[in-house]
Formats: C-alpha cells, sequence, structure tokens
C-alpha cells in the first residue's frame, strides 16, 4: 500500500483560504448592524395665505391730548392739591410756591413807583414854574429847556417803574399753578419742599376731549397694514364694551427696547367703561399679501436666521431651511420665500433634529 503524502507548497496554498472561509463563519455568527434612529416629530402641511387676515393687538386706552403743567418761575413747592386720579378744571389751583421772594419784589416795585411819581410830580412843578418865568422873562431859555428834560426823564423813570411793578405782580401770581384745561390727573412730577425750576412738570392731566387705544405694533404687522383701516376695539374684561376707530399716529421710529412701533387709534364715540388705563383688544382685518402660513412652533433658527426643518416624505428626512418672516403672531406664521404650498414642516421637536435625519410623521400631514 502507497501512502499518500502532502508537499509543504500545497499546504502553504491552501492556508488562506481556510482563514478566509473561518473569518466568514465568525462574521456570520456575529449581531446585526443598529437601525439608524427614527424620531417621531409633529408635522403640519405649509398652506397659501392670500392675505386678508385679521390680527388682534393688545394695548391701552390713553388720553389724545396730555398737558404737562409746570410753574413759570423756580421756587420752593409748599402744597400741591391735587393727586393722581383727580378730576381738574379750568381755573383750579393746582400747586403753590412760597411767596415771600415775590411779595419782596411787589413792594420793592410799589415803593420805586412812589418815588419816580414824586419825582415826576416835582419836575412838573420846576418845568411849569420856569415856563411861566420864561415867560414873564425872569428866567434863561436853557433852565427852561432843562426843566423840560427833567420832567421827560422823570416821566421815563415812572414808566420804568409801572413796568417793574407789573413784572413782580405776574411773578407772584405766577407762585400759584392754575389749570388751563378740564382732565384727568395721570402723573406727578414734583412733591412739596422740592425746589423746582421753570417748566419742570407739577402734574400730567389727560384732557377730556378724545381717547385713544394705544398699540405697540412689531415691523412686519406695521409694514403690512393697509393705510388708516378701521380697527375694532373692545374692553378685554367685556368683549361686549366695543367702538371703533382709525389710526391717527404711527411713531416713526421703533422702541430701542422691545423693537415695536407705537400706534395711536383714535377712538370714535368711546363708551364711558373705557377709562384710561383701560386694557383693549384691536383687531384689525391686513391688507392682501401672498405668502405662506405655518404654525408658529414650526419656526427656529438657523446661523441666527428665521428657519424650519422640511420633511422629505419619500426618504422620511428632514433638512434645515431658511426662510423669510413677512409677519407672525403667536399662533401662525407667515413666510414670504422658503417655501412651497403641499411642503410638510415639522412643529414640533424642531430642537432636537439633525439634518438628514430620519423621522416619523405624526399629525394630519402624515395620512
Amino acid at each position: 500500500m502507497r501512502l499518500r503524502t502532502t508537499t509543504p507548497s500545497v499546504l502553504t496554498r491552501r492556508l488562506p483560504l481556510v482563514l478566509l472561509l473561518g473569518a466568514i463563519a465568525g462574521c456570520d455568527g456575529g449581531p446585526p448592524p443598529a437601525p439608524p434612529e427614527v424620531r417621531p416629530v409633529r408635522v403640519a402641511t405649509v398652506e397659501r395665505s392670500t392675505g386678508g387676515e385679521v390680527v388682534s393687538l393688545t394695548g391701552t386706552v390713553q388720553a389724545e391730548t396730555e398737558v404737562n403743567l409746570a410753574f413759570r418761575i423756580d421756587g420752593r413747592m409748599v402744597e400741591r392739591l391735587v393727586n393722581v386720579g383727580d378730576m381738574v378744571h379750568a381755573g383750579q389751583v393746582i400747586a403753590r410756591l412760597n411767596r415771600d421772594n415775590e411779595e419782596n419784589g411787589v413792594r420793592g416795585a410799589r415803593a420805586a413807583v412812589a418815588a419816580a411819581r414824586a419825582q415826576l410830580t416835582e419836575a412838573e412843578n420846576n418845568y411849569w414854574r420856569q415856563s411861566e418865568l420864561l415867560r414873564e422873562g425872569w428866567t434863561t431859555r436853557v433852565r427852561y429847556d432843562q426843566a423840560s428834560q427833567t420832567r421827560q426823564t422823570a416821566r421815563s423813570a415812572l414808566d420804568s417803574a409801572e413796568a417793574q411793578l407789573a413784572i413782580a405782580e405776574t411773578r407772584l401770581g405766577y407762585t400759584e399753578l392754575v389749570s388751563d384745561v378740564n382732565g384727568r390727573v395721570t402723573q406727578r412730577g414734583a412733591e412739596p419742599g422740592e425746589v423746582v425750576q421753570p417748566g419742570r412738570m407739577i402734574v400730567q392731566v389727560a384732557r377730556e376731549e378724545g381717547r385713544d387705544a394705544v398699540f405697540d405694533v412689531p415691523p412686519t404687522l406695521k409694514d403690512q397694514a393697509p393705510a388708516n383701516p378701521v380697527i375694532e376695539v373692545s374692553l378685554a374684561t367685556d368683549p361686549a364694551v366695543r367702538t371703533t376707530g382709525r389710526v391717527r399716529e404711527v411713531s416713526p421710529r421703533a422702541d430701542a427696547v422691545t423693537g415695536t412701533f407705537r400706534v395711536r387709534v383714535g377712538l370714535a364715540d368711546p363708551p364711558a367703561a373705557m377709562r384710561l388705563g383701560a386694557t383693549v383688544t384691536g383687531r384689525m382685518r391686513l391688507g392682501a399679501s401672498d405668502g405662506y402660513s405655518i404654525p408658529a412652533s414650526a419656526l427656529t433658527r438657523a446661523d441666527g436666521q428665521p428657519a424650519v426643518w422640511v420633511v422629505d416624505p419619500r426618504a422620511e428626512t428632514v433638512a434645515l431651511r431658511r426662510v423669510e418672516l413677512i409677519r407672525h403672531d403667536p399662533a401662525r406664521v407667515i413666510v414670504g420665500q422658503g417655501l412651497e404650498t403641499g411642503e410638510i414642516v415639522v412643529t414640533a421637536g424642531v430642537q432636537a433634529l439633525r439634518p438628514g435625519q430620519k423621522v416619523r410623521l405624526l399629525g394630519a400631514a402624515a395620512r
């Protein structure tokens, strides 16, 4: 019997094949790779917006005209006769200053008038005496002219003294601050005992003649509002109390902190319940402006710019896309560019997504 032997070269050639088969067998027994994470998200479908939406804003009732009452002279205020909320009438005394200096000024001016009047009397007598003597030839023309000039100077001095007396009496009258309007006190600016300067507001009075509803409007809404629209204004605590008004004034500058614009709406025949300071709700219909409407919760940011997560329904993945905002309110956002009608956007879970992530759709758009 002949034994069959395998040469070393044959073993060497077969060794890699054996190792490869062993590696394949080892792979077949390992765990399968983990599937990609699928995150459930709530979504909504982008809708076309053709404008004409009704928007609501919250504001307050303010006087159409507010007047700052102030003293015309400086001094120490000794009395203020009204407080915030009080009604005032034209001719009513609001506050008083210390009168000592002004009373002394009046007494001094009256004394100066009396002295000037005495000098004028003396000058008049001397003039008529020189006139008589000149006619009879007992004096010279020079003395007569001097008497005439002295009389004229005395008259001017009396006029000046009387003018100073009038000024002193006027200043004495200015120690009382008198209202020249009918209205309600809305603010006070100084307290008794303070030394106040001319023009400093002592009280602010809201005139009763007219009332405004005042709103702080975002710039996107300000740019879309039609010119001089009719605003429906209702009392926030009782919507049945309502009236209408028209935009009377729009601030040309935005508030440095909020970025909003102050808009004043003149109210037509406001109900008595719409008192100064009352909270009101204003509703107006915007002009037409094409855009796309999405829920406000869909909005996020990309590099500091407005953006939304858009869903690819076939691949079931999301992509972050920048958008251009036309206007927004707490519930809806109107987008000008960046979206198309029928596209699907994520409305819940937007902060936990990443580009290309797999998602499972929830909401009406998922069906």
